[in-house]
């Protein structure tokens, strides 16, 4: 077939649907994809990634044009951060012929984490997202970041005769940066996650590391509600901070259920 047999081609997608009924998002989900994202401390980082990108569809039209949201993201897999994804979404937009257009990036991103008293040194992954969102008024950008960490239950504290149950929690935190501020790292995130809950958990741990963590858990004992108010308190002095949402899972170690607290906040105008 040659290039002129296929510009002659019926382009079905542009044909006009009769129905009259707009579509919010239509586009590709779990796309995976090698990106780069930055890191305050090496500059950049090499990650996989799984992607959705999509754009609204008017009613008049019978489909989008798959193809073209690959050949966005070609374009920009230099850099998926705050800085680029505008860019990103504005040739989606373009490209598509649309008025809005989406973006998910989920991805593990690493950290090198040393362990409190000994400093053996291990990688800690972290579960991040970008989610993006551009139309003809206005954009938004959404960084997510879940962080592993541990908790001790005060109720079993206060009422054992030694002990006290603990468990291993996520804390979930997503933010918008302020219009005109300093971006806010995947570490700062991190840092504010593991000091509100009653220890951080490592990637590698020797015994004196082990019974360092265990006293420093049963010194800080904390309750999801607990983990939850620390962290917006942090998350609400941050003056880089437009909106967030915290979300707090503990993973029981003595019930058959999780225990969860969430907080939304938006900065008063």
């Amino acid at each position: 077939m040659t290039t002129a047999n296929i510009g002659a081609m019926p382009d079905v997608q542009n044909q006009n649907d009769l129905r009259g009924i707009a579509i919010d998002k239509v586009g590709v989900n779990e796309l995976r994809y090698p990106i780069t994202v930055l890191d305050p401390q090496n500059g950049k980082q090499d990650v996989a990634a799984t992607i959705s990108m999509s754009v609204s569809l008017p009613h008049h039209f019978k489909g989008t044009h798959m193809s073209r949201f690959i050949e966005v993201l070609n374009e920009y897999r230099g850099e998926l951060t705050m800085r680029t994804i505008p860019a990103l979404l504005a040739r989606m937009r373009e490209r598509l012929e649309a008025d809005t257009a989406h973006i998910e990036v989920a991805f593990t991103y690493f950290l090198e984490r040393a362990a409190p008293v000994t400093g053996a040194r291990g990688l800690m992954d972290y579960q991040c997202k970008f989610s993006g969102q551009l139309n003809s008024v206005a954009s938004d950008f959404v960084l997510e970041v879940t962080v592993p960490v541990a908790s001790l239950c005060p109720c079993s504290r206060e009422i054992s005769d030694y002990g006290a149950h603990n468990q291993r929690g996520h804390v979930k935190l997503e933010v918008r940066n302020a219009p005109n501020t300093d971006v806010i790292w995947i570490e700062d995130l991190v840092a504010i996650a593991e000091k509100s809950a009653s220890a951080p958990v490592y990637p590698l741990l020797k015994r004196a590391d082990e019974r360092f963590v265990t006293m420093q858990a049963y010194d800080n004992p904390a309750f999801v509600e607990d983990i939850a108010r620390a962290a917006a308190a942090q998350l609400m002095s941050d003056p880089r901070l437009a909106w967030f949402r915290v979300g707090i899972t503990n993973f029981e170690s003595i019930h058959n259920h999780n225990a969860f607290a969430n907080i939304s906040w938006t900065r008063p105008a």
